[in-house]
């Protein structure tokens, strides 16, 4: 349970250090604002066409008599834009962090020389195309397992009672899960840590994990705070990382060097 709270603290730490660091959180605004925009017209083209293109699918139901065929499609498109809505959540995260990678990657490198007792930060010395293709290609992998997940959560909320009650919670730890990898992998990546080790990693600290993700995916619900929490998002995620590897930090080094001045 106590990693419950640290995992938060992660979170806070990363928007408290962006706070203090305006320059940095200005450019890791733009990749969340580019994403906004292009999810946005996602769905909005969805919400329009979505109606359309469910009549295109089912043309069995051209001939049911009125209410049923209005009730039918009426359905399987609020079912359409539900997948749709929750798939730009699970996805989210991984376009941001496609998209900003230079930026985001710059921020975590602060981050770690800030924090850093030697005051350096780990660089993989991977040209930029090569950590682009290692970043799509491991967040094609977590979109796979998220989607998954998605799929199964979304079949079992038809079940009465705890698919109203026990599911969505569940899908909010899942969701959160998620966003820590994808987050953290930022910081793991320059550090040559391969996904498969970067999930050993997350599962071994699950409560952390929960403490930093879930709240933080319950935040991105909130139309526009995804954009203005990434970048801080990303810094915290890029603390947390340290803590998994047990990295010491500046702040830990000064904390231990009172408690032997006291004692």
């Amino acid at each position: 349970m106590r990693d419950l709270g640290v995992g938060f603290g992660y979170l806070l730490k990363g928007q408290r250090w962006v706070g203090r660091h305006g320059k940095q959180y200005g450019f890791g605004l733009l990749p969340g604002l580019i994403a906004l925009v292009l999810y946005a017209a996602a769905l909005v083209a969805l919400a329009l066409w979505g109606e359309d293109g469910v009549a295109w699918a089912t043309p069995f139901a051209d001939d049911w008599s009125s209410p049923w065929q209005g009730l039918f499609r009426g359905f399987l498109t609020v079912v359409l834009f539900a997948l749709g809505l929750l798939l730009a959540v699970l996805t989210f995260t991984a376009v941001t962090l496609l998209i900003g990678q230079p930026f985001y990657e710059s921020l975590s490198e602060k981050v770690d020389e800030d924090v850093s007792p030697d005051g350096t930060a780990p660089r993989s010395g991977l040209p930029l195309w090569h950590e682009l293709w290692i970043s799509a290609r491991d967040s094609l992998r977590i979109l796979v397992r998220a989607m998954l997940w998605g799929i199964l959560l979304f079949g079992l909320g038809f079940l009465p009672v705890v698919g109203q009650t026990v599911v969505p919670v569940l899908g909010f730890f899942v969701t959160g899960f998620f966003l820590t990898e994808e987050l953290t992998a930022v910081a793991l990546q320059r550090r040559g840590v391969e996904l498969r080790a970067r999930l050993t990693l997350l599962r071994s600290r699950k409560s952390l994990v929960w403490g930093f993700g879930t709240p933080l995916g319950l935040a991105f619900l909130v139309p526009f705070v995804a954009v203005f929490l990434m970048p801080g998002a990303v810094a915290g995620a890029t603390l947390l990382a340290r803590d998994l590897l047990g990295e010491e930090s500046a702040e830990e080094e000064d904390a231990e060097d009172r408690v032997r001045v006291t004692s």
